[in-house]
């Protein structure tokens, strides 16, 4: 007997403040992507927020006064299933990171999903020999391609 696919529960929080979040197939990319470097998950939260907010988020969780592009909170088992965790995206640092890098702020907020996941997924390439560095490129290349 196939396999049921599990809905995915995605919530976006402050995304009508954003273009870049507000784009149409950003929510069907993002549960798509889910879906493959977290089958089993039942749920992802996503915050779009300025740079005051990430700010904040960052002093209060990681003692750090100064804001950030993304911020990853790994999440758990509860009754309701396997919560992969929340991710905090930075969307005005997202623009300023697009312009050198001559990709789109939707390119890179789709790039900062995708690293802020991995980090829910446990992967931490400060402290590892390279191995998120090595999936997040694949799967830069399968998902976020050029000219978006």
């Amino acid at each position: 007997m196939p396999e049921v696919s599990r809905k995915l529960e995605l919530v976006f929080q402050h995304a009508e403040r954003f273009r870049e979040s507000r784009a149409p197939h950003l929510r069907r990319w993002l549960s798509e992507l889910v879906r493959e470097i977290a089958p089993k998950a039942d749920s992802f939260a996503v915050s779009f927020v300025d740079d005051s907010e990430m700010r904040e988020l960052n002093r209060s969780f990681r003692g750090l006064d100064a804001s950030t592009d993304v911020l990853s909170f790994p999440g758990e088992t509860t009754l309701e299933g396997w919560h992969l965790g929340d991710v905090a995206v930075s969307v005005e640092t997202a623009r300023r990171q697009a312009e050198p890098a001559r990709r789109s702020s939707y390119r890179e907020v789709q790039t900062l999903l995708l690293h802020g996941a991995l980090h829910c997924l446990g992967y931490d390439h400060e402290n590892d020999t390279g191995e998120m560095s090595q999936l997040e490129s694949r799967l830069r290349r399968d998902w976020i391609p050029d000219g978006r």
